[in-house]
Parts: C-alpha cells; structure tokens; sequence
C-alpha cells in the first residue's frame, strides 16, 4: 500500500512541481476512504456532509459528462445510492483512526465560514489565511459543476432549496430515502416503517482527500 502511495505522489508532483500539498476531490473518494488512508497515512480526510434531499437533487439537477455519476439520472437510483453511500461512512467512521477524517455540516459552514473553515485548515495542520475567505478571488481556472458558484461569495440560498425547486415532483427521491413524501398535489409515498427521522447524513461528491507531497 505504501508503494502504492509513493506512485501516487511521484504522478502528481510531475504535474505540480511546485505544489506542497494537493487536495483531491474526486466524488467518489468516499468509495476508497480505507485505501487512501493505508497508501497515505499523512493524508487528511475532509466530509461534507449535507440534508440528504439536497444533496440528491443537486447531483440530479446536473448534467454530467460522459458515464460519470451515472446514478444521478434518476431519482429513485439516488435515494438508493445515498443510502448505500450512508451505509459505508458509518463503516469508514468505525476503523478509521481518531484524527484523520474531519465531517463539517455544509448548513453550518453556509452560516459560519470563518468559523468551519479555521477547523478544516487546522484538522489539515496548516497555518491560517485569512485569503481562505476570499476564495471567490481566485483567478485560476475551475473545470469542474461547481465553477459559477465559485466565483462568488458563499451564500445561503441553496439551504432547503429542494422545497422551491421540486416539491412533489421529488417523491420517487423520498420514497427511496425512506422518508415521508413531500408536500404538495401528486404527493405519494409514506414514512420510514421504523419511524426513524430523515438522516442528516452527508453527499457523495464531498469527500476530500489533503495529501502533503
């Protein structure tokens, strides 16, 4: 597994000679949690997690290239993959070592960034910047789903953003989830049998790994 992990930062140093640490946010790290952790022990392990609804929709409301997250095009194969998805961070949270994976609720980073923000950093041993704030300032260039909303200061407004945008129509999601269905006409479905609340669990694509070259 070292060498596995040697190879690993041999590749990325080749493409970023100058970089000291790399962050690595590829949506389906949470896949691999144990694997990154045995090749790269220093590596810290950042999860986002976010209202299960939310966070499915959102993958929904993309449209990805290729065969990537292919289980976001329909509603109910994402309540399925989310719940599969819960299933093993619970595991992940089990074996891993104290320390090496920091969970932060995207709720609470929306509305203390300064505050979330400051424990990421020193969960990843790194010295605070107050630029860290200002990250919609960068000029380098974002490839990736999340490029408009980079380039402007957090906001708020995607908190529970489900509830204006889909409403009934995301009943097939409710009903995978296992959660009682939204309101609105057309509503169908109905509550966990076992009468747990919706889980507060987090999404897929936010698993991040910090790895020091």
């Amino acid at each position: 597994m070292r060498q596995l992990g040697v190879a690993y930062l041999d590749r990325l140093q080749a493409k970023a000679p100058e970089a000291v640490r790399i962050v690595d946010k590829l949506p389906q790290n949470f896949e691999l949690i144990g694997l990154i952790h045995q090749a790269l022990p220093e590596a810290r392990i950042l999860h986002i997690t976010r209202d299960p609804v939310d966070t499915c929709l959102s993958c929904f409301s993309k449209l990805f290239v290729g065969q990537q997250l292919p289980y976001s095009y329909d509603l109910a194969e994402l309540g399925r993959y989310y719940r599969a998805y819960e299933r093993l961070m619970a595991h992940w949270r089990e074996v891993l070592p104290p320390g090496v994976m920091l969970e932060i609720r995207y709720e609470a980073l929306v509305a203390d960034m300064a505050g979330e923000a400051r424990r990421a950093v020193a969960h990843c041993g790194l010295d605070w910047d107050e630029r860290c704030l200002d990250f919609h300032r960068t000029q380098r260039v974002v490839r990736t789903a999340s490029a408009a909303q980079v380039r402007q200061p957090l906001y708020t407004t995607s908190v529970g953003r489900w509830r204006a945008a889909f409403g009934a129509q995301a009943h097939p999601l409710f009903d995978a989830l296992g959660l009682s269905a939204p309101p609105g006409p057309g509503t169908r479905g109905a509550a966990r049998p076992d009468g747990r609340e919706r889980s507060r669990s987090g999404e897929p694509p936010a698993s991040s790994a910090v790895s020091p070259l």
